[in-house]
C-alpha cells in the first residue's frame, strides 16, 4: 500500500508539471492535487502513521500544491490577456504618416512598412487626410488599416 502511495505522489506531481506546459485550465492541475493529497495520505497511513500525522500530512500537501497550482493560473492568467505584439493586430495604437492621399483608399507607413489604409470615420464630415499627415491605426480589416488623424499628444510620444 506504501507503493500505491507514493505512486500516487509522483502521478500527482506529474499532474502538476503537465498542467504547467499544456491548456487545460487547471482540470490536469486539480486532478493532480487531489492525487498529491490521497498518495502522501495513503503512503503515511500504510506506513503506520497515526490519524493525526495523517491529516497533518495531507494538508500540507494540499496547501504547498495549492500555492503551487494558484501560483499557475495566475500567470497564465497574465499572459492571456496581454496585447498582441506580432501581426497585424500589434498595429492598433501606432503612429504613421500618409503616403499616398487617401481618397477613399491610400497608402500609410506604419512600423516601417506600406500598409493599404483608408479612414476609420463614417461620414464625411472629416477632411481628407493627406500626403504627410500623421495618423494613428484604429483598426485592421484584412490588410486595410483603419486610421485618424493622429492628436498632438499622440505625436509627443
Amino acid at each position: 500500500m506504501v507503493i500505491a502511495g507514493i505512486a500516487l505522489v509522483l502521478l500527482g506531481a506529474g499532474l502538476m508539471v503537465a498542467e504547467a506546459h499544456l491548456p487545460t485550465y487547471g482540470i490536469l492541475g486539480l486532478l493532480g492535487l487531489v492525487s498529491l493529497v490521497v498518495g502522501g495520505a495513503v503512503a503515511v497511513d500504510a506506513s503506520g502513521g497515526g490519524a493525526a500525522l495523517v491529516v497533518i500530512v495531507a494538508l500540507v500537501l494540499a496547501l504547498v500544491a495549492g500555492v503551487a497550482l494558484f501560483a499557475m493560473a495566475k500567470g497564465v492568467a497574465g499572459v492571456s490577456r496581454r496585447r498582441s505584439r506580432t501581426g497585424a493586430e500589434a498595429l492598433v495604437g501606432h503612429v504613421g504618416v500618409v503616403r499616398h492621399e487617401l481618397e477613399p483608399v491610400g497608402q500609410v507607413f506604419v512600423d516601417g512598412a506600406l500598409w493599404r489604409a483608408q479612414p476609420c470615420w463614417e461620414d464625411g464630415s472629416e477632411n481628407h487626410l493627406r500626403e504627410g499627415d500623421h495618423v494613428v491605426v484604429e483598426r485592421v480589416k484584412g490588410l486595410t488599416l483603419g486610421v485618424r488623424r493622429a492628436e498632438e499628444w499622440e505625436l509627443e510620444v
